[in-house]
């Protein structure tokens, strides 16, 4: 069983730009990419750096910290010094507005 969550209107992000939002549970990092709009998990899997703050390439983005890249469609880690792949969310579009399937066991 899951929870349909709103994240925010689809207009109010530009394609090729992203921003962390602060749910009621969790903060998320939510990306408009020519892929779609993808979300996951907002913090660095290595240390505690806010992936929002570094540079999304495509569906790539890099920590500001330490350098590691994550891919936003998969959440696999791609370089050092993270090992931990990211959480990412089902996005759906409903009413014009993005929003993500979170699972019982990701509560």
């Amino acid at each position: 069983m899951s929870n349909s969550i709103k994240i925010c209107p689809t207009n109010a992000l530009p394609r090729g730009e992203m921003r962390c939002q602060r749910l009621a549970d969790r903060n998320v990092l939510v990306a408009h990419t020519d892929a779609g709009y993808l979300v996951a998990d907002e913090m660095c899997t290595h240390e505690d750096a806010r992936l929002c703050d570094g540079n999304l390439n495509g569906t790539l983005v890099k920590c500001p910290l330490h350098g590691s890249r994550f891919d936003l469609l998969t959440g696999r880690v791609l370089d050092d010094p993270a090992e931990d792949d990211l959480t990412i969310y089902p996005v759906t579009i409903i009413d014009d507005h993005v929003c993500i399937s979170i699972a019982a066991d990701q509560e």
